[in-house]
């Protein structure tokens, strides 16, 4: 069939590596129990019964170095199966408790039956869901894209093989999660600076992304505007977000998310109940925290306590006709801009996934309705990157603008008077890496050990969201904390490796507490 353009879905799957196997609960670890229940384990029901039911789909993901390796972690794996049983334990409890409440009963049994589906998958893959998408991939429906290894923000780095070394362990760390080289990559936060894509190119990888004014502000102009993409001078495609799909989404005035039917994010069940009821599901600590389980919607701009019940029927309701919303406008869009470039264009549509049923609990639902929309028209159709180069092999030559998708577009979020006295360190020991990996290119035994751990530090000091955490203002006290650990863990093993005198308690301990890249290859720091 001729369509007159494309739409590409790209959900970046990203959350910082926290890992704490000396706290029987860390309320940083949540990030990550509370995605794979409210976003992971969702999207991948959706994808599943869209196989199910012959619904063709299209989706690129993002699954970050970071996020892969918390997901195939065994004690990460244990804890959330036993903080999913404890919620599936709670949510039986309510259906019970919530009886005589019919306002709130339906709400307590939509919670049994989501946690028990998320149970359901989780059991099927034994733990590890990267295997789910793993396998959806195989079968031509989502293209998965790899990230920076530690979601390091590239052009605040000066060393440039530390630069090359991100990307490097990232496309190995891919292949052994997915069995194949990745094609495409998401840069951390979109930040692209001349040069990057030559290293893209050396890597192997064919496309990245880039915030709409990295394309718009190129050299020269692209012709299509965001609506098609560019060759950079090295040969990797880079594609560009279309700002009105951003808008329809993200916008806190005039996207989805903010109906008033829709589940309000910030009233929660464990303030809501008596302390002694409640108390079972919170850390061991004993502190009310949130738990994910919410009986209210939107409502309006009114205070938490004024909140009216959520009805799961009227969500529904309305995430299908925000669906059909969507794709009345892409036809719309992609109908107008296909006659005035004179070829098919491609919309891409870029979100954080977290935002689909985390943040917008009926994200996911609005994906499911989205795509069986999309299969009831014939104007455009849900395409990848990949599939979009092969079949438009011809595309502007031109070389991307400096650019992030962060706040004003630039680096300011990522380098301003909150963050700025993190990056002398970054830089010292991205050099000291390069020198030690250099002067020792052939180790052994506790060396080899030590050089490897080192490069794990550097990468887990490099991640941009302790930097964009500072910003921000949430959580900087652990922000600041995870960065000065790892910059100390690196320098200490630094010293230890130029006195010869390693101390095996200390990086042994590292090495149990921060294992990410367990196949790690320090030697990709040699200059």
């Amino acid at each position: 069939m001729k369509y007159k353009g494309y739409w590409c879905l790209q959900l970046h799957a990203h959350l910082p590596f926290v890992r704490h196997p000396n706290f029987p609960d860390f309320l940083e670890e949540d990030w990550l129990y509370e995605a794979i229940s409210e976003t992971y384990l969702p999207i991948l029901s959706v994808f599943e019964n869209f196989v199910n039911d012959g619904i063709d789909f299209r989706v690129t993901m993002t699954i970050t170095p970071t996020l892969a390796n918390m997901l195939a972690d065994p004690l990460l794996q244990s804890r959330y199966y036993a903080k999913l049983n404890k919620l599936i334990e709670l949510s039986e409890k309510e259906i019970l408790r919530t009886k005589n409440q019919p306002e709130f009963h339906q709400v307590a049994l939509m919670y049994e039956r989501n946690l028990k589906n998320c149970r359901r998958i989780w059991e099927k893959y034994h733990g590890n869901i990267l295997t789910g998408f793993k396998n959806l991939q195989d079968m031509g429906k989502i293209e998965i894209i790899t990230c920076c290894a530690t979601h390091g923000f590239l052009p605040l780095m000066l060393n440039e093989t530390a630069v090359r070394a991100q990307i490097r362990i990232a496309c190995q760390d891919y292949k052994k999660h997915f069995g194949r080289e990745p094609k495409g990559i998401w840069l951390a936060e979109c930040a692209y600076t001349y040069g990057i894509d030559k290293i893209l190119k050396e890597e192997g990888l064919r496309f990245f992304f880039l915030e709409a004014h990295g394309l718009l502000y190129a050299s020269p102009r692209p012709r299509y505007g965001v609506f098609a993409p560019i060759y950079c001078p090295s040969g990797v495609a880079a594609f560009s977000r279309d700002m009105e799909t951003a808008h329809q989404v993200w916008s806190a005035d005039s996207g989805y998310p903010g109906d008033p039917d829709y589940r309000e994010f910030y009233r929660d069940l464990a303030y809501d109940l008596d302390y002694d009821y409640i108390k079972p599901y919170l850390h061991s600590d004993g502190e009310r925290r949130n738990i994910g389980i919410k009986y209210h919607r939107i409502t309006g701009k009114v205070a938490l306590h004024e909140k009216q019940p959520y009805n799961p029927e009227w969500a529904e309701n309305k995430a299908k006709m925000h669906a059909e919303n969507f794709v009345f406008n892409r036809k719309n869009q992609i109908d107008y801009l296909s006659g005035i470039l004179g070829r098919e264009p491609i919309v891409v549509s870029m979100y954080d996934a977290e935002l689909f049923g985390h943040w917008w609990f009926e994200g996911p639902q609005f994906i499911n309705h989205l795509f069986r929309a999309v299969n009831k028209q014939k104007i455009f159709a849900p395409i990848t990157p990949v599939e979009y180069l092969e079949k438009f092999k011809t595309n502007q030559v031109a070389t991307p603008s400096p650019s992030s998708w962060g706040d004003k577009g630039y680096f300011e979020v990522w380098l301003n008077s909150k963050n700025d006295w993190i990056y002398k360190h970054l830089h010292v020991i991205a050099d000291r890496m390069v020198e030690i990996a250099s002067a020792n290119r052939t180790a052994a035994g506790s060396k080899l050990r030590l050089l490897n751990q080192a490069a794990r530090e550097l990468l887990l000091a490099q991640s941009s969201d302790w930097a964009f955490i500072m910003t921000t203002g949430t959580m900087v006290e652990y922000a600041e904390k995870r960065t000065k650990e790892h910059i100390y863990n690196f320098n200490t093993l630094y010293d230890q490796i130029k006195n010869n005198n390693i101390d095996e308690g200390f990086l042994s301990n590292l090495e149990y507490t921060n294992n990410i890249f367990p196949d790690i290859d320090y030697t990709v720091y040699i200059k």
